[in-house]
């Protein structure tokens, strides 16, 4: 999607406030705040505070690669789970929705960045409101009369999260192209709101690793910008550990960091592009849509009902012979997938080292890609002085829909959504 630059932040909605605090060094910070938030609501006086650090893209051994001191420590001192993994698809916007609803795509709603949206007729990003088709943890809190905050780095999460939490720090500046706020405005942000408003959790989106990630040509090998990235973006992690010792908040917060995906980079010439194999079969020919998501494609059936059944099977047989791709599966016969119906009929996933370029073969440039099985590997730990936080490995997977119970138990809320959980909390001894 091309990128807006906004140089000016946009008015809050007549249901928040707009606060404007100057952050450190003078700059001046933005915040939207609902409207009619009690300051001493009930539960509001309790102690506990959990914050959730996501480092966008980062695979688990940079975190061991000597340019992150920072994040190492907090792992070596916390709740380790070297297992972890990202769910389908492996993308930004799903992930971060399953951290914080506790459920997979075929209940959020929410299963990839893109899809094609059958009522609109055309693809789009998944960055509404109304997408999350459930509850979040984030709502859950308020309604314990316990603060939230929501710092975003990147311009869809912003808009798919939307007012849920009590206070949110809209992403700004904006970098062209890339839609994302640099990590260290973001960081001050999260500084700021928690300084300012010391919400009870406080969920964080740092995007540099990613998007640099996304773009660096040596990714595959030198990887210079990337490696540059993971040194600031450490730095700015240990400026949020500093405040919380600083302030007294060490001792009775945990810090939740993981990733929503790991990267994955391709050359100039492994690239997959279905939807010419797709428009040149006679059955499949004006009757496929396709939500291309880097490592992912997702492939709709939109022609005749009757015909279904054999425009799958069809577009799974050119999925399947097209040079590049790692596999295709039928969405509706494929349970563990569990992306539900806004994932279309196909999903297909491309090999390691490659990428799917859709409409056509220069329609996504960038090297650095995920969404694939390549990039499921993710850091996962729980750092802080909180004893729910005391220092442990976990033999155990996980993932990221644990996020959501693990905050739900530290903060003892009761229930679950409707049907439970779909993962479990990662305070239990491993």
């Amino acid at each position: 999607m091309p990128g807006t630059g906004r140089t000016t932040p946009p008015a809050a909605s007549d249901r928040r406030t707009v606060l404007k605090v100057a952050g450190a060094g003078g700059l001046a910070l933005t915040f939207s705040t609902a409207l009619g938030t009690p300051t001493y609501a009930a539960g509001n006086r309790d102690r506990r505070r959990a914050y959730v650090l996501v480092v966008d893209g980062c695979r688990p051994d940079e975190i061991d690669s000597g340019l992150m001191p920072n994040l190492a420590a907090l792992r070596a001192g916390g709740r380790h789970h070297p297992r972890a993994h990202s769910l389908p698809v492996m993308e930004t916007v799903p992930n971060h929705v399953m951290m914080m609803t506790g459920v997979r795509p075929d209940r959020s709603g929410v299963p990839a960045n893109d899809i094609y949206d059958r009522g609109l007729g055309e693809t789009r990003t998944m960055d509404r409101p109304s997408d999350i088709r459930t509850t979040t943890v984030i709502e859950r809190l308020n309604r314990q009369g316990l603060r939230t905050g929501t710092v975003l780095s990147k311009d869809y999460l912003y808009g798919v999260f939307g007012e849920r939490a009590t206070h949110r720090w809209e992403p700004f500046p904006l970098l062209p192209v890339t839609d994302h706020a640099p990590d260290v405005f973001t960081m001050e942000a999260a500084l700021g709101m928690v300084e300012e408003f010391d919400p009870h959790l406080v969920f964080v989106n740092l995007g540099d690793v990613d998007r640099v990630g996304h773009s660096d040509l040596t990714g595959g090998t030198l990887q210079a910008l990337r490696r540059a990235a993971l040194v600031s973006t450490d730095l700015q992690v240990g400026r949020f550990v500093d405040m919380l010792r600083s302030t007294g908040r060490w001792g009775r917060s945990i810090v939740v960091v993981l990733a929503d995906h790991s990267m994955d980079w391709s050359r100039p010439d492994r690239v997959v592009s279905l939807t010419s194999p797709l428009a040149e079969d006679p059955l499949l020919a004006g009757n496929v849509a396709v939500a291309q998501n880097g490592g992912a494609d997702l492939l709709y059936w939109t022609g005749p009902e009757g015909q279904r059944d054999r425009g799958v099977a069809r577009m799974l047989a050119v999925a399947r012979s097209t040079p590049g791709v790692l596999s295709a599966h039928d969405r509706a016969r494929t349970s563990w997938l569990r992306l539900g119906p806004n994932a279309g009929d196909v999903i297909a996933y491309c090999r390691a080292g490659w990428r799917f370029s859709d409409p056509d073969v220069v329609s996504n440039p960038i090297p650095g890609n995920h969404g694939h099985p390549a990039t499921r590997p993710i850091p996962f730990f729980i750092g802080g002085g909180h004893p729910a936080a005391a220092k442990a490995v976990s033999s155990e997977l996980a993932a990221t829909v644990d996020v959501a119970p693990t905050i739900a138990s530290f903060f003892g809320l009761r229930g679950a959504p409707r049907g439970g959980w779909d993962g479990r909390s990662r305070l239990a001894a491993g």
